[in-house]
């Protein structure tokens, strides 16, 4: 089901399935992603949980809110989405841009949140080199933002399955070219803002996992490996990129029914 809120003026978009209110659970996509993304994920989870997915600022059907989407604003819409729907306690996964925003949920909102599930993503903040990524293609989004998003979205599959999933790719360009390039350059400086919440992961007292590909060309394998042992973070790994739900969807779902019914 389809709803929608009013959030500081913009239209917030989200999605309703399943109906056991026990067991809730938050669905965030990541960046040039939206609630399409969990297509599968959905359609498996919600005979046992009821699932909140959210279209976040700029992405989907949901309106921006300014110049800059900090994650902190982010995880203001997901609060009023739960407070909206008499949410009090659930589960989070977020992917890439979603873990963050859950990672700044559980850190302003812990009371809220009883499972945290980071998917392709992690607690670090960004290093100097990444900043200086997200500033150049800030700079390209602004003249040529099309053949931009193709090249982002294709460079988040490993080399390895890049061939293999040529109509899942062609689909992810489509959804994520609704992505306004407002949208695009708001939620790129504010991931470029966004602080270190190592801190928030390892002081988390429900459940936790990580979820990383081996061959993920975003999020370096090695430097997960530390931060799991650093927040004593469980860690699964599947084998290859950044698009795991899509990669390695059958590991994904196994993996995420396991963690859901500790």
């Amino acid at each position: 089901m389809e709803k929608s809120l009013t959030f500081k003026e913009a239209n917030i978009t989200y999605y309703i399935y399943g109906s056991n209110k026990k067991d809730s659970l938050v669905l965030l996509h990541g960046f040039l992603e939206n609630s399409s993304m969990w297509k599968t994920i959905i359609e498996t989870l919600s005979n046992s949980h009821q699932i909140i997915s959210i279209d976040l600022l700029g992405h989907g059907k949901t309106d921006c809110l300014g110049y800059i989407h900090t994650m902190e604003d982010m995880a203001d819409v997901v609060f009023e989405v739960l407070k909206s729907e008499s949410i009090i306690k659930t589960t989070f996964i977020g992917h890439s841009m979603g873990g963050y925003v859950a990672l700044a949920f559980a850190e302003k909102y812990k009371e809220y949140i009883i499972g945290l599930c980071l998917l392709n993503s992690t607690s670090k903040a960004d290093s100097e080199e990444r900043k200086k990524v997200r500033n150049r293609a800030v700079l390209m989004a602004k003249t040529n933002y099309k053949p931009l998003v193709s090249m982002s979205i294709s460079n988040l599959f490993s080399s390895e399955t890049n061939s293999f999933f040529k109509e899942e790719i062609k689909l992810c360009k489509t959804e994520a070219l609704k992505t306004s390039v407002q949208g695009y350059i708001a939620c790129t400086e504010g991931m470029k803002l966004r602080k270190n919440r190592e801190h928030v992961l390892t002081s988390f007292k429900g459940k936790k996992l990580l979820i990383t590909g081996k061959k993920d060309p975003v999020i370096n394998f090695q430097s997960i490996l530390s931060e799991t042992k650093k927040t004593n973070t469980p860690l699964e790994i599947v084998p290859n990129g950044h698009m795991s739900h899509i990669e390695d969807t059958e590991q994904v779902l196994k993996i995420l029914i396991n963690f859901l019914s500790l």
